[in-house]
């Protein structure tokens, strides 16, 4: 057999690449019967409920767990975060850190003996204003985070007798000097919480010394060994299953120490152990993004193209005292010369994790208000200033698509129609409108894959790999992927996923799925069918390059009219099943899959200047992810990033009160998200050329749920001609702009 050359088919071939596909288990999910951690109940199973700590900064003296035991239907108490009797206090660093845990017959009595904990608390120094930098280095609660500078070449070096620093400040004072327009601003963004739907934790039990475990998880192949790391057993000995999952949004790769507390409750009492987390401890520990603050001067020439760039930014990433990489800024834009410099801020708070797009949503936010504000110091319009600065971007080669892009935007939002300099629109009564942009990159890298392909002599396809489905449609993808290779309807493909035991595939993290999966399972039903179409060939009498797999039979394209039924063909197998087994890994150079996308939102607001409420009027997408799968489930993904740029935009915020360091709004009843009416109208256009089609599939997760807020930060500034600096710009921040300006 010769060897198969993997690829796409030809967008006039495809039936089901590129097209509309509802979501195989689209029926399941609207009806509710489909199976998500917190639904799984094992017999006799125990409920758990955990003590968060109340205090931000503190040290656990002891813990008195007798009158938690006294409770009726109490079956155990077990220490998380604390000391055990007599021993050393164990200092807690966050609001709502899991001190001790308690499992119960009932969830109700499982609540009275968490009430029933006596804690002995010691008090310390506590700090969570991370917004303000000179207070945290006073405090001592700082930490270099990086930095440095480049100039351009022509500039120079210093000389043998020159301190290095000082002729440096002196080479950048002199680009300002002969800058054209020199914009100095200070710009903000506030921590958020992941908020998934489905709190964290996990139902397991143990059968015959090993752990089964349904786990909320977007990392099915790879907690087996989290688990197994932290119990003293081998990865073989643990079994996770997740079905479906309700959001994990980069906060779900791990057991989590209370998934491991969960595995050894359940030792301990040798019954199931339900433990998810509550709704406010979920938003307090189970993930949060950093937070950013910055100091940015840009020069630019007479035509708006910035020549330099000099920032110094901070934020936190909880008490470990990180920020937004240093690396990403300027964002997109990379201006010939520039200086930066970062600082991490040590705040009583849990520290941060993956958030869709790590660092990307923060550093652009950070970087193209400032080039707005450039826009607005010209009275230029900020589009021509976008496009202008694409000569000096760390990707050239992605310019003209940028080019395209925001051009395919302007025309969406109508932007010549509707734009105005900043703060000179028409206004209607206390209402302005204006208009922004915000533009972004990402990898999408396809991920590590490995997929079992079976084939059965009747004709049954089912593909095993231990893949996940966040919501966002994988399922639906395996299935499309084998059923357009086969040329078969879609609902005749078995799609087995969620298990720990199926073949390795990469955590759903980073825009990878998509590509991995579509890897993996491509290459094995292309070899798969290889094999089936050499058998067919020899039956048929037609070379096998000759015959191809469509509408349910394989056919020779000679125009002989030959063919035989899917089912027939497969009975050449005999009695036993084809199973193929392919692997993807990551960095492969492969025809199917590729990396680096670029795009861009525009949003249009409505202003009311006497209250200081922010609307979403309108609010567009353009985006480059190679070659579309399915365009259903991709364009809820772009639906979904804007409504969450949205929230991060004009409402998302972790409040903590600054004496105490406590998390306030940790309840979805405060802490405010978008209703529908905050949405306003979506569009989403892919940008696919056959020159982006012709790159395979790249991931769509992180992209746009990069620039949407800073389009929207940007259109306010362009409503009111003031600049709300710091995001979310809620009401309060809207009017005391004003004021302040």
């Amino acid at each position: 057999m010769a060897e198969v050359q993997y690829s796409w088919p030809e967008n006039h071939k495809a039936r089901l690449i590129g097209k509309r596909i509802t979501r195989v288990d689209g029926m399941q999910k609207s009806t509710g019967t489909a199976k998500y951690t917190y639904d799984v109940n094992l017999p006799k199973q125990l409920i758990v409920r955990a003590l968060g700590c109340p205090h931000a900064h503190c040290r656990v003296l002891e813990v008195d767990t007798k009158y938690a035991e006294r409770v009726p239907g109490v079956v155990l108490v077990h220490l998380i975060k604390a000391p055990q009797p007599g021993g050393e206090p164990l200092e807690i660093r966050a609001d709502g850190t899991l001190i001790a845990a308690v499992a119960a017959e009932t969830e109700a009595a499982a609540q009275e003996g968490v009430s029933q904990l006596r804690v002995r608390y010691e008090m310390l120094d506590t700090f969570t204003d991370d917004q303000d930098l000179e207070a945290a280095q006073a405090k001592g609660r700082t930490k270099p985070a990086g930095g440095g500078i480049q100039l351009d070449d022509v500039l120079g070096e210093p000389g043998d007798d020159d301190d290095e620093e000082e002729w440096e400040e002196k080479t950048l004072q002199s680009l300002f000097d002969k800058s054209a327009y020199v914009v100095e601003g200070q710009y903000g963004i506030d921590s958020i919480t992941h908020c998934c739907l489905e709190p964290h934790g996990a139902t397991l039990h143990w059968v015959d010394n090993k752990l089964h475990v349904y786990l909320s998880t977007q990392n099915v192949s790879g907690t087996d060994d989290g688990f197994a790391d932290a119990l003293g057993i081998t990865a073989d000995d643990v079994e996770v299953h997740c079905d479906y999952i309700g959001g994990g949004f980069g906060s779900k790769f791990a057991p989590n120490y209370w998934g491991i507390a969960a595995a050894e409750m359940a030792k301990k009492t040798g019954r199931p152990i339900k433990f998810m987390l509550s709704r406010d401890q979920e938003l307090k520990i189970a993930g949060n993004r950093p937070s950013g603050f910055i100091k940015v001067r840009l020069g630019a020439n007479e035509d708006g193209v910035v020549q330099v760039w000099d920032s110094e930014h901070w934020g936190t990433s909880g008490f470990n005292g990180s920020t937004v990489s240093v690396s990403n800024f300027p964002y997109v834009f990379n201006p010939k010369n520039y200086r930066r410099k970062a600082t991490g801020i040590e705040t009583d708070n849990e520290p941060s994790v993956a958030w869709r797009a790590p660092n990307h949503p923060q550093a652009c936010a950070l970087t193209q208000t400032a080039y707005d504000d450039l826009a607005a110091k010209m009275q230029a319009d900020s589009l021509d200033i976008f496009l202008r600065n694409l000569q000096n971007i760390d990707s050239p080669e992605k310019a003209p698509v940028y080019a395209e892009q925001l051009r395919m935007a302007a025309d969406l939002i109508n932007w010549s129609r509707h734009w105005h300099p900043h703060g000179k629109g028409q206004k209607r009564g206390s209402i302005v409108d204006g208009l922004g942009i915000g533009i972004h990159k990402w990898g999408g890298t396809a991920n590590n894959s490995n997929c079992l392909l079976k084939v059965y002599p009747d004709g049954g396809v089912e593909s095993f790999c231990g893949t996940q489905d966040l919501g966002t449609g994988t399922r639906t993808i395996c299935g499309m992927v084998i059923a357009e290779t086969f040329g078969l309807p879609l609902e005749t493909i078995k799609v087995n996923i969620g298990s720990s035991k199926y073949p390795f595939s990469g955590a759903s993290g980073g825009s990878t799925t998509v590509g991995a999966v579509c890897e993996s399972h491509r290459r094995a039903s292309q070899d798969a069918l290889a094999k089936i179409l050499e058998l067919a060939s020899q039956k048929m009498q037609v070379p096998v390059e000759k015959l191809e797999a469509a509408h349910g039979k394989i056919v020779a394209s000679d125009y002989s009219g030959k063919s035989m039924t899917w089912k027939e063909a497969c009975s050449l197998l005999g009695i036993k099943p084809l199973e193929v087994n392919t692997s993807f890994v990551r960095g492969t150079k492969s025809p199917l899959s590729s990396q680096d996308v670029a795009g861009c939102q525009m949003a249009h607001v409505m202003v009311d200047t006497d209250t200081g409420v922010v609307k979403i009027k309108k609010m567009v997408a353009v985006q480059d992810i190679g070659l579309v799968i399915n365009r259903t489930t991709a364009e809820s993904q772009v639906y979904g990033a804007m409504i969450m740029s949205i929230a991060a935009a004009i409402f998302e915020q972790r409040i903590n009160d600054p004496a105490t360091g406590a998390f306030v709004n940790c309840e979805l009843d405060n802490y405010r998200l978008p209703r529908l009416g905050d949405v306003g109208e979506l569009l989403v256009q892919f940008y696919e050329p056959e020159s982006e089609r012709s790159r395979g599939v790249i991931g769509l997760g992180e992209p746009p749920a990069i620039s949407g807020a800073t389009a929207i930060s940007n259109a306010v500034c362009n409503a009111l001609g003031v600049r709300v600096p710091t995001l979310p710009m809620t009401p309060k921040r809207v009017l005391d702009a004003l004021r302040n300006a």
